[in-house]
């Protein structure tokens, strides 16, 4: 009888974990989505030499090879993203999501307001 029930445990396990893969997979799905524009103008961004006098300043006075670099640093990181975030929704406890999702949202509300105050 203990045996029956371990498998079906199992079973339920198994069906739990498929379950977070796939929510793992759109939410990353998701997350690609909204990074395919910020992604490919950092590409652009890299691979183009004239796009440096774009930016006014301190961006502009740097070498043609650390603007290279910074732009495809950031390439990297935005393609990362949605694997990065597809992982831990497939790995992290709903709790742990909801702390992290909590923070980030909390974070986001702080950057708006200390938009609206210190730029316009």
């Amino acid at each position: 009888m203990a045996s029956t029930r371990t498998s079906h445990n199992d079973s339920t396990e198994s069906l739990d974990d498929r379950k977070a893969g796939l929510w793992g997979a759109l939410v990353g799905l998701i997350v690609a989505a909204f990074v395919a524009v910020p992604f490919s103008a950092a590409i652009a961004f890299a691979t183009h030499p004239r796009t440096q006098q774009l930016f006014g300043g301190r961006l502009e006075e740097t070498t043609a090879g650390g603007y290279s670099a910074f732009w495809w640093f950031v390439a990297i990181l935005l393609g990362a993203l949605p694997f990065l975030v597809g992982f831990g929704v497939a790995k992290l406890s709903g709790r742990t999501l909801l702390i992290v999702g909590g923070i980030i949202a909390v974070l986001i509300v702080v950057v708006v307001i200390l938009g609206q105050i210190y730029v316009f």
